[in-house]
């Protein structure tokens, strides 16, 4: 992806971000893209990428992009540097404010660096050549004759070299090359790309000096808390605002605006409570004894639910990809196999809840959040209070974990209705009971698979079939059945070589807020493909890889648009991020040679393995487990992944390892239930994610490519269900079709 590079006004670059005087000042203006599940892509905008160098030396990197654990801060500035010739010692990293010229700030979708990669290449490279020439103009020679290296500019034929601080203020007033002319470093001569480079940020999260969300204080700060509706939709109907004044520290107590439908990225419905701090707020909650008209939607229970959806899944539904005639097939196959599987609504929890600061005066706004969006943010903070989004100034805060909860900015709504209506600032402090009970939620699924056998023994037919609550309901209360973009996420684009296939949808709709989770619809998805294709090994009696080899078929581009599926591809076109089972198979051989999932086991112990392309990144796992008494001992995991290009492989292994336990813990234990519209769990102790005790021994790999960029963030997470289930069915001959796994057994 190419960009135009400019060079910008100084003043508006410091405006922006805050910073001190400097000498060159450029930004890349990037294309914008549009969410995966979007069912039109919204308007083309431009982002503008920042770099300027202070006459002490200093690069100023700006990061558009939200930190939240996966090291964004660090890799954006690996690359420009890079190309920019700059010593890393020398390089600062200033956080982006919401601003328009970004285009999408949308820190998820795993998209960051696959987006952004070539022209944070093009800022670096533009920036170096421009040093290049205010050097060649001082000495009066040819700009052939010098280069830059380590922050300074060099001449070939002499010892004479100068900084780029001593540069930038005569750099800054040429006019930026166009990109065309650029020249790039062979990937032989990267300094900084491919290396595994400490994280910029670790000495202030390590010491406890970097400021998260939950972190923020502004003098004459009140704290809020807020009961909200235990059911979407429901309205107060009266609640004791006198009796929660009485608790020492309340302020005041207000009940937030009545929200339209859909519930978008609304706020729910509810009484705030503001204090001097924290606790007190928290305590005169306690006391406001609300009286809820329940509405339409209490009438929900997910157990009733996911057994209609079960019921529903059995029979033919919508077809929207189709490869011959896989129903005559199954009627001339020698034999047939069929299986349902089914997950429950899954949520974020991550360390730190939701929190947002703002203050609003003279018709202005500004906010502090652990938002992975700062420009919705800003939208939907504009729109709340009726004014121009250039009147709010969204800073971001590190993150305490995201996994999209934090990509809905709901809390930042609420912190500026209050701050609003007290006229002081206010922070919004959500508690982990808020979160788990208030959230946006994973689908509750169910996948239907069915597949057609030849005398011998294989697999001829293929049927698979999906329901679940899709995304788009939360944005219109209309959509009823899932959509081309959540469907493109690991099932509409099966990669099998079966002539005869055929991939079907049945409705299903929401009654709570649905939100994208770490690697949304691919968690079900995966789980069941990876889950069936092992369960097709037994029925044959052949070796789970022997079985995911035999479905791959020869190393080809698979396309599903030339069988009528619009797919998606996660936003990228195919021609530059195709599905290769090349690579697929690639991932697969590394892990089980590496692993070892291919050797004899003791008794009581198995291997299980799954393999899953999603945001055009590829990712097997391997799985051992021992299950002993009707317990599940998780013994060792391994991935591998091929993302392409990587920028900096110790926090490609970091998210890998991360998104191992991420989905160990949801298939494991993650289990959110709904009765009479209103969530039960509400906490670790009810809603647990994986303790050490219950960590196996992780290794992850990475299959060095010159491929673009792919995505790194979530592709760790969906193999990981089908793998943990796969191996308990060879360990313990059980096979678990519905997740979570301490339903069946003991974790």
């Amino acid at each position: 992806m190419s960009a135009q590079v400019q060079n910008v006004s100084r003043r508006r670059f410091l405006k922006t971000t805050g910073i001190g005087a400097g000498g060159l000042v450029l930004g890349g203006i990037m294309p914008a893209f549009s969410p995966v599940w979007a069912e039109h892509p919204q308007s083309s905008n431009e982002l503008n990428l920042f770099v300027s160098i202070n006459k002490d030396n200093t690069v100023n990197i700006v990061c558009h992009r939200s930190e939240m654990g996966q090291g964004i801060r660090t890799s954006i500035p690996q690359v420009v540097a890079d190309e920019l010739c700059a010593q890393w010692d020398k390089v600062s990293v200033i956080q982006g404010l919401a601003d328009e010229r970004y285009g999408s700030q949308n820190t998820d979708g795993s998209r960051s660096i696959r987006r952004f990669y070539t022209t944070l290449r093009q800022m670096g490279a533009s920036a170096r050549t421009m040093l290049e020439q205010a050097a060649a103009d001082l000495w009066k020679v040819e700009v052939s004759t010098v280069y830059a290296k380590d922050s300074f500019v060099h001449h070939k034929d002499s010892q004479r070299k100068v900084s780029f601080g001593y540069l930038s203020e005569s750099a800054a007033k040429l006019s930026p090359p166009s990109t065309e002319t650029l020249t790039f470093k062979s990937k032989k001569e990267f300094q900084f790309i491919g290396k595994p480079i400490d994280g910029i940020d670790l000495p202030d999260i390590v010491t406890g000096n970097a400021d998260f969300g939950q972190d923020i204080k502004i003098e004459g700060m009140l704290y809020a808390s807020i009961e909200r509706s235990p059911v979407v939709g429901a309205k107060v109907k009266s609640f004791d605002g006198d009796a929660a004044k009485v608790v020492a520290g309340v302020v005041d107590t207000y009940q937030m605006p009545e929200q339209p439908s859909p519930v978008v990225f609304h706020p729910l419905n509810g009484v705030a409570v503001l204090a001097s701090n924290t606790w007190s707020a928290m305590q005169g909650r306690k006391a406001l004894n609300i009286e809820w008209d329940l509405g339409a939607n209490a009438s929900h229970n997910s157990d009733e639910y996911l057994a209609e959806i079960k019921h529903r899944i059995i029979t033919p539904g919508k077809k929207f990809r189709v490869a011959g005639d896989a129903y005559a097939k199954f009627d001339s196959a020698a034999d047939r196999h069929e299986a349902t599987y089914t997950m429950p609504y899954l949520v974020h929890a991550p360390m730190e809840p939701p929190a947002a600061t703002a203050i609003v005066r003279d018709g202005n706004c500004e906010i502090w959040a652990c938002t992975q969006t700062p420009q919705s943010t800003q939208a939907n903070v504009a729109g709340a209070l009726g004014i121009d989004p250039s009147k709010v100034k969204v800073h971001v805060t590190f993150l305490g974990g995201g996994f999209g909860r934090k990509s809905k900015p709901d809390f930042s709504v609420e912190a500026a209705l209050l701050a609003k209506h007290t006229g002081k600032p206010v922070k919004v402090v959500w508690s982990r009971e808020d979160d788990i009970q208030q959230g946006y939620y994973h689908a509750i699924s169910a996948q239907h698979f069915a597949a057609g056998i030849d005398e011998n023994k294989q697999v001829i037919s293929w049927l698979q079939r999906t329901a679940f609550p899709s995304i788009s309901w939360t944005f219109t209360g209309t959509v009823d059945e899932p959509q081309a973009g959540e469907l493109s996420l690991g099932f509409g684009d099966v990669p099998f070589a079966i002539d005869d296939l055929v991939c079907e949808t049945h409705k299903a709709t929401g009654h709570i807020r649905i939100g994208w989770v770490r690697s949304v619809s691919n968690i079900h998805h995966a789980f069941a493909q990876g889950s069936f294709v092992d369960e097709l090994a037994a029925k044959t009696g052949k070796s789970t890889y022997d079985m995911w080899m035999s479905l791959l078929g020869e190393d080809r581009m698979v396309d599903p648009k030339t069988q009528g599926f619009d797919y998606q591809n996660y936003g990228e076109p195919l021609e530059n991020f195709p599905i290769d089972v090349s690579r697929l198979k690639g991932v697969l051989v590394d892990v089980v040679s590496k692993s070892g999932a291919n050797q004899a086991t003791a008794k009581n112990e198995g291997w299980g393995i799954s393999v899953q392309r999603s945001f055009v990144s590829y990712v097997a796992v391997a799985t051992k487990v021992k299950v002993e008494d009707g317990k599940v001992t998780v013994l060792e995991m391994h991935s591998s992944i091929d993302a392409g290009t990587v920028v900096n492989p110790d926090r490609v292994r970091s998210q890998q390892e991360g998104s191992m336990i991420f989905g160990l813990s949801l298939a494991l234990m993650g289990e959110i239930s709904v009765k009479n519209g209103a969530v039960e769990q509400s906490n670790y102790h009810d809603y647990p994610v994986l303790r050490i005790s219950q960590c196996p021994k992780i290794e992850s790999y990475i299959i060095a490519s010159d491929a673009p960029p792919g995505g790194v963030g979530e592709p760790g997470t969906p193999p990981v269900a089908a793998s943990l289930t796969n191996a308990i069915y060879h360990a313990s001959g059980v096979r678990i079709r519905e997740l979570p796994v301490n339903k069946v057994m003991s974790v």
